[in-house]
């Protein structure tokens, strides 16, 4: 049985009302979870990047310590 002639609309407004509301409380792709999930990768990323800045200050500090070091009689 088809709703729309009932209704008296056109078929074709109904499927798009139907897809609008379909699109209207589809999930959001930003959920709890997912907002979770972000920031804990944001935080892991800040800690890689200071553990990385830290190893870049030491090999450089060591490297140095070794052009001294090859360098004195």
């Amino acid at each position: 049985m088809m709703i729309a002639p009932m209704l008296d609309i056109h078929p074709d407004m109904l499927s798009k009302w139907t897809r609008l509301h379909d699109r209207a409380n589809a999930p959001a792709v930003n959920d709890l979870p997912d907002r979770e999930k972000i920031r804990q990768l944001e935080r892991e990323n800040r800690e890689l990047r200071q553990a990385n800045g830290i190893l870049r200050k030491a090999s450089a500090y060591f490297a140095q310590v070794e052009l001294d070091r090859q360098f004195r009689p």
